[in-house]
């Protein structure tokens, strides 16, 4: 088969996004971290911390690749910032997911 009769391959936008949603959620700290913001809402990094084994600066790490997935959003609460969960976002990756997967039984 030649170049010119493979299927080509794009990326969509919502590919690209699916891929961004699934890295960040690639981690147990960041599922435990969404686990632990969706039992208990906002939550400053050192709260988060302290339900956690990991250092501050790594809870930090973690904090930071699901706000740029915008799993999270952000919001000065005096000194510190509090982190909450976008279940908009949540809501739309899992219903792409749920679309790309098809809505039947996998086999």
């Amino acid at each position: 088969m030649n170049d010119m009769t493979k299927p080509a391959i794009t990326f969509s936008d919502t590919d690209l996004a699916l891929a961004r949603f699934a890295a960040a959620m690639g981690h147990p700290a960041r599922i435990a971290i969404v686990r632990l913001l969706l039992a208990h809402g906002e939550h400053t990094c050192g709260q988060i911390t302290d339900h956690s084994p990991l250092a501050q600066a790594t809870v930090s790490q973690h904090l930071k690749a699901l706000l740029d997935a915008g799993i999270l959003s952000v919001r000065e609460c005096g000194p510190r910032r509090c982190y909450k969960l976008e279940p908009l976002k949540i809501r739309s990756f899992c219903d792409a997911m749920q679309q790309t997967l098809g809505r039947q039984p996998l086999s």
